[in-house]
């Protein structure tokens, strides 16, 4: 069920706070949420050898520091625990031309879910044919591109996109070249324990070919009478941040028995079986995710038994992690601006409660996931530690918005003070890539941090790009370079 933006608080009271007891140490960094390389040296917040406060003041907030040990770390246990399968890294999470270098360096493919995704991909040497294309409404353009760059594998999605394919297709064989290798993306039915709007494997939704009504075995079907098409294989992908194999197990059975009813239909044994992604991760330290070993174990066990039962060989296995990779290893800086006590009643139960609203300088348009799915998140005290007692608080940002909140409800020292960084975790999925301009806010820049070196690797926007496509104020200047170009307005973590 969605929550009202505002929050529950539009009564006479309020409901008791979510943050349950306060920890024994407001400082503690959980291995499971936190990135691999993260310490508190004499205190402060130290990310890839980096402190957070020379971060800051290198390049204000908000920061988004990306571990780049952490990155390829996750995306090598993925290929470790899936050697001899496909590991697609699923570039809706976070791409820039150095994410993809990476990519391609550690031998991972990657899929792109747009023209412009691909692009990126393309323009920064990503090999072609280790790409595969999704998404629901490929335009002309888009479906051109792909056919002729050589990518991989396009997925299809629907009827529709077969028409636009085909006569690209036959125009590419005419030329001399190859059918376009394509799979059938097919809605499976099952229900993904997750949010609604992430949950994409049940049948009243926009993806895919339904697997029920028959139109995944038409689609097949009719992909293989084209000639100047190839159908690799069958492609399902059931929702995000799934914290069990359960769902993929399912998926594997139904996905599987497909491939069983084209080989009936046909007599055409399909090579490939991609189960996608939304492996989930630790947002907070009580989340339990399952490890790439687990799965990989599991949906190999799963695959091989329903293969064996239909006397079918075991096609290759892909998989689709993004957030499993991206997600744990990027930290959010911000700096606390406004810190505002809000007494909300005691419901007859004794004193009054407060609540501490700490602002930030950005929020939802760097992360809107809170508001977006409810999703929740942990942040520390980043320039110091503190002895100071625990206090109930909320952490929200500046924009113009009662939904805009980062981290609902926490305990935070009750001594933060204006000035000081506040470091929200796990946030390298989904926040930099769904950045807007929202109130005009400008996207904060990504630095990759590694053995006590920071690299820039995109850089902060400038209201001077948000002005060039303006048509009444592009060329004109920004009215303040310290708008312009945001800096801490006194030195970060000074109050410490």
């Amino acid at each position: 069920m969605r929550a009202h933006p505002a929050g529950p608080l539009h009564g006479a009271f309020a409901p008791p706070p979510s943050a349950g007891m306060p920890p024994a140490d407001l400082g503690a960094l959980d291995e499971q949420v936190w990135p691999r390389s993260a310490r508190r040296v004499d205190g402060e917040l130290h990310l890839g050898g980096k402190p957070v406060t020379e971060l800051a003041r290198a390049h204000g907030t908000p920061l988004f520091v990306l571990d780049e040990g952490d990155f390829r770390g996750r995306a090598a246990d993925f290929a470790t625990a899936f050697d001899g399968a496909d590991v697609h890294y699923a570039s809706k999470a976070f791409l820039c031309g150095q994410v993809a270098r990476w990519i391609a360096d550690d031998g991972l493919h990657l899929d792109a879910c747009s023209g412009n995704e691909l692009a990126v991909a393309l323009a920064a040497g990503f090999p072609a044919e280790r790409i595969a294309l999704h998404g629901n409404n490929k335009s002309l353009v888009e479906l051109q591109l792909a056919v002729d760059a050589g990518i991989g594998h396009v997925v299809v999605d629907s009827f529709d996109e077969i028409d636009r394919l085909v006569p690209m297709a036959l125009a590419r064989m005419e030329a001399g070249g190859s059918p376009v290798s394509v799979l059938i993306r097919t809605t499976v039915g099952i229900e993904a324990h997750t949010h609604e709007f992430i949950a994409t494997a049940h049948e009243d939704q926009k993806f895919g070919f339904s697997l029920a009504t028959g139109d995944a075995l038409t689609a097949a079907v009719r992909v293989i009478r084209e000639p100047a098409l190839h159908l690799a294989g069958l492609h399902s992908h059931i929702g995000s941040q799934i914290f069990d194999t359960a769902g993929f197990e399912a998926a594997a059975h139904r996905v599987v028995g497909l491939l069983g009813q084209v080989h009936q239909a046909t007599g055409e044994v399909l090579e490939e079986l991609n189960l996608g992604g939304g492996f989930g991760i630790a947002y907070l330290p009580d989340d339990d995710p399952v490890t790439p070993y687990d799965v990989a174990e599991r949906l190999r066990t799963v695959i091989a038994a329903e293969c064996a039962a239909l006397d079918l060989p075991v096609p290759r296995l892909a998989v689709e992690p993004g957030r499993a990779i991206a997600g744990p290893g990027t930290v959010t800086l911000y700096e606390i601006g406004t810190i505002k006590p809000v007494r909300l009643g005691s419901g007859g139960q004794g004193a009054p409660q407060v609540r501490n609203y700490v602002s930030v300088d950005g929020g939802m348009s760097d992360n809107i996931r809170t508001a977006l799915y409810d999703a929740s998140y942990t942040c520390v005290l980043a320039n110091r530690t503190s002895d100071a007692p625990p206090a109930l608080c909320r952490v929200v940002g500046k924009h113009c918005e009662s939904g805009d909140v980062l981290v609902r409800d926490l305990w935070l020292p009750s001594d933060v003070q204006p000035g000081d960084l506040l470091a929200v975790a796990a946030t390298g999925a989904y926040c930099w890539s769904m950045a807007s301009n929202y109130n005009y806010l400008l996207k904060p820049p990504v630095v990759a941090v590694r053995d006590g070196a920071a690299t820039e690797i995109v850089r902060r926007q400038t209201l001077s790009d948000v002005f060039a496509l303006d048509a009444v104020l592009a060329g004109r200047p920004a009215p303040s370079p310290a708008i312009d170009q945001p800096a801490p307005e006194h030195p970060v973590g000074a109050r410490s």
